[in-house]
């Protein structure tokens, strides 16, 4: 008898999920009345900000056939920096991997930490929340997603837990932000608030945070160590070229130098994006510098070195993808001139509100506003501008706008599939992002939850400028 087919609702590709979005993004652009804001650069913070009194209406620019067909090319040529970054990282450290590197080195550190394997889970998310919280980490985590999976894996957890240990780090150390100068330093600016004011308040912020995702982080793992079949990504994880940590290939001196290679590269990254202002052009040569040096090492010869440049880039090439087609969203909303008129909208609707519902009513906009600009310079120079006059209009502090902006635009850069770094480092760690999304849900609830309590509590006690 044939096996009956399962029913209910499943949640389509990602590709088929971002382009259904676009759809409904150009469908918007025949019903939501156009307008736009003029773009002025901000004297404080030397960026292109809305000017909040120049809303003014255009004409109807529906977005076409041929435009929404196109909206996929239009996302990808946006996208080109973050899509060759993800390709030259991914072909980069495939040649780590083939050198038997990473899987060496993570079975020997593996076996190091026999019976105390969940003191990795604060520790690497601590790090990373660290460097989240303090200059805003993101894309820089990219390359380093495949290791912690590797790490995980051979903790007895699972691919979640490794891609949580990078993810959850990065969107709540981005949402608890103190001296982030991407999303905190340039909203204050543009809030005209001292830089970095407030630092007490979301610290307090951070440790709260990062407890309580923590606890909950720990709890899935230690249920997935005793059951590894509870785990959403089961039956992926086994089919993962995975060793136990007693047969793992000895960690040789070749080996070795690879594995230092690797740190050194890391290293070097961190130095360069904090003290030279490096992005993806100049990391990007760091690793592909790497995996020369790695190629040496282990004697690959010309033809290996290009096979393994060649396996990363095809193993890699779904994630960088879908990240032009999430861009493709924000370019539509532009095409349609729909995206000022939505900000104009909300903004409309704060005004009648009284201060405390207004903070709450900024923080839900602020949320709701990170699906459709994740980037988090960008989202503080379209909203701040509108929202911190906004502020003083319904007697809100502007410190407490600001507490609104970078919650709403940090919790969920774990789960929006138009994020660019979400679907890179998914694709690192090749979990399908509606597992993810089942996944992170419920702790994204709590965050918001807690997020809600924040924002409350910054109003009722008028936290200002310091």
């Amino acid at each position: 008898m044939a096996e009956e087919k399962k029913r209910g609702f499943k949640v389509p590709h990602v590709f088929t999920l971002l382009m259904l979005i676009i759809l409904v993004c150009a469908i918007l652009s025949y019903i939501v009345p156009p307008g736009v804001y003029d773009r002025v650069e901000d004297p404080t913070t030397g960026r292109m900000v809305v000017d909040p009194n120049s809303f003014h209406a255009v004409d109807r620019s529906p977005v076409s056939l041929m435009t929404l067909l196109g909206a996929l090319n239009g996302g990808m040529e946006q996208a080109a920096g973050i899509i060759f970054f993800i390709f030259v990282v991914g072909a980069s450290l495939a040649t780590l991997t083939a050198s038997g590197a990473m899987e060496a080195g993570i079975m020997a550190l593996a076996r190091a930490l026999k019976g105390k394997e969940i003191i990795v889970i604060p520790v690497m998310t601590t790090i990373v929340f660290i460097m989240a919280v303090v200059i805003g980490t993101t894309e820089e985590m990219i390359p380093l997603v495949p290791f912690f999976v590797a790490l995980s894996m051979a903790c007895g957890f699972d691919s979640i837990i490794g891609q949580a240990m990078v993810s959850c780090a990065c969107a709540g150390g981005f949402a608890c932000s103190i001296l982030n100068p991407f999303n905190v330093g340039v909203a204050q600016g543009i809030a005209q608030l001292p830089a970095f004011s407030g630092s007490g308040f979301r610290l307090i912020m951070a440790v709260v945070f990062l407890g309580v995702t923590l606890f909950l982080m720990m709890r899935y793992a230690n249920k997935i160590k005793k059951n590894p079949q509870l785990s959403p990504m089961y039956e992926e994880d086994l089919l993962r070229e995975t060793v136990d940590a007693e047969s793992a290939p000895e960690f040789t001196l070749q080996r070795k130098l690879s594995m230092l290679a690797f740190v050194v590269t890391v290293g070097v990254m961190i130095w360069g994006v904090i003290v030279h202002e490096w992005w993806f052009s100049e990391i990007s040569g760091v690793f592909l510098a790497m995996s020369i040096v790695i190629a040496i090492i282990n004697k690959m010869g010309f033809d290996g070195y290009g096979k393994a440049l060649a396996n990363g880039m095809q193993d890699i090439a779904t994630g960088a993808l879908v990240v032009g087609i999430a861009t493709g969203i924000l370019w539509i909303l532009t095409q349609g001139n729909i995206l000022d008129a939505i900000l104009h909208a909300a903004a409309t609707v704060l005004t009648k509100l009284p201060a405390q519902v207004s903070a709450i009513g900024m923080y839900v906009f602020q949320c709701l506003m990170n699906y459709l600009i994740p980037s988090g310079s960008g989202q503080a120079g379209v909203t701040m501008p509108i929202l911190a006059p906004l502020a003083d209009l319904t007697g809100v502090t502007r410190q407490t706008a600001v507490i609104a902006f970078q919650l709403g635009d940090g919790i969920s850069n774990a789960i929006t599939p138009t994020s660019g770094p979400l679907m890179a480092m998914l694709g690192m760690s090749k979990i399908p992002w509606s597992k993810w999304a089942k996944w992170f849900l419920p702790i994204m609830l709590v965050q918001y939850g807690i997020g809600l309590i924040f924002v409350i509590i910054a109003q009722a006690i008028q936290l200002g400028p310091f």
